[in-house]
């Protein structure tokens, strides 16, 4: 009789040799991976996930920037005298190192922030604040001298920082004028200038759109920004400064350019070496929310750059708690598990709009594993920047 099996979904972080520029990634990934599996005593199975961060792709593709590289491509973009920037995330790691580019490559820096808080959830103010000084945020404006008279100072509540006055102080150590103001109607900037950086991720292309129908003369939105490499830099062809990340005080890592050819690689790589089809992606941000500082971990574009096509698409289950209450409340022990299995193994096509998938998950693959993957592998010094899942496309009846 064949033994049943008891493990569902397995997600482990693989450790890996500290990558540099110019390493053969897919070699080094395979190579961990397989030593691995021997070390622990597993093997891999058909449609296993083996999932790179995307800090390592960047760093082996040596795809780095400088302060002076992206001053000159922001001067050369946008002239170099006033700028307004727009809606930037509240982060020393993801934009204070483009925000040091920007001032440089400009006289003054007119910074423009959403309040009470950013696009993925740092708050500069509870919206009980707001409340009791009677503001509208989707209207009011605020300048510096009034968000200080009725809010005074506000420090995040994670770091400890009061950001906006570590951008002030960031924009003038670099040489530039700082004028800080609060709005979210992004038509406001142009009060106070028409050569305008928007730095929103996920609403960046609406917010560019608004901005020039309402007549901005430039618009650049971080996407556009270090698309060529400048003397000798690092550069992303799709997303420019979008997901970057600071690597020292002076440069950053960009977002991994294109990187289908190394996930290809890798599947291949394994398929020779185990004779398995395995799945391979490339994860940043893992796009959870966190419910006590309400961030929504998406400060990338997207969560993978690049996947296998054995990725593509969203879950297509029922839920079992659902079938077990419903369709078969009048079953129990064996006949109750020989019903559900009946119904998973009959299962076709699309199940939107079926009763008995409500309720379970409607997002990418990518977007699930992705999140799996990055809470798995952590973002500190866990030494695991290769995650191997095993058993995610399993069901009851496997």
């Amino acid at each position: 009789m064949k033994k049943e099996r008891k493990v569902g979904t397995v997600s482990r972080g693989v450790r890996c040799p500290i990558i540099r520029q110019g390493d053969n990634l897919a070699e080094i990934v395979t190579k961990s991976v397989l030593e691995a599996a021997e070390s622990e005593g597993f093997e891999l199975r058909d449609r296993d996930v083996i999932a790179i961060t995307e800090s390592i792709v960047a760093r082996a593709q040596g795809n780095y920037v400088s302060v002076e590289h992206i001053a000159k491509d922001v001067k050369t973009k946008l002239g170099g005298e006033t700028v307004g920037v727009i809606f930037p995330i509240m982060s020393r790691n993801r934009f204070a190192i483009c925000l040091r580019g920007i001032a440089k490559g400009v006289k003054k820096v007119v910074l423009m922030l959403s309040y009470p808080s950013d696009e993925v959830g740092n708050a500069l103010l509870t919206w009980d604040q707001i409340d009791a000084a009677q503001i509208n945020p989707y209207s009011d404006v605020l300048s510096l001298e009034k968000y200080r008279e009725l809010f005074g100072e506000n420090v995040h509540e994670f770091t400890g920082v009061d950001y906006v006055e570590y951008y002030r102080s960031l924009i003038e150590s670099c040489g530039a004028e700082a004028e800080i103001v609060f709005a979210n109607n992004a038509r406001t900037i142009l009060n106070y200038a028409d050569h305008v950086i928007n730095c929103d991720i996920h609403t960046r292309k609406r917010t560019k759109r608004i901005l020039l129908e309402a007549g901005a003369k430039v618009v650049c939105s971080l996407d556009d920004l270090m698309t060529e490499s400048i003397d000798g830099s690092g550069c992303n062809e799709k997303y420019g400064l979008l997901g970057s990340n600071k690597s020292t005080e002076d440069q950053i890592k960009l977002f991994p350019r294109e990187c289908k050819d190394l996930v290809l690689d890798i599947q291949d790589r394994v398929l020779k070496a185990t004779g398995k089809h395995v799945e391979v992606m490339v994860y940043g941000d893992g796009a959870f929310k966190d419910p006590q500082g309400k961030i929504w971990e998406l400060a990338d574009p997207v969560v993978s750059p690049a996947f296998t096509d054995g990725l593509i698409g969203t879950p297509n289950e029922l839920k079992l708690k659902y079938l077990a209450d419903n369709d078969f409340k009048d079953l129990s022990g064996e006949a109750l598990k020989e019903a559900i299995s009946k119904s998973i193994r009959e299962k076709e096509g699309s199940l939107v709009g079926n009763m008995a998938s409500q309720g379970t998950t409607p997002r990418q693959l990518t977007d699930l594993i992705g999140s799996l993957c990055d809470l798995t592998s952590g973002s500190g010094d866990k030494g695991t920047p290769v995650v191997l899942v095993q058993g995610y496309f399993d069901n009851y009846t496997n």
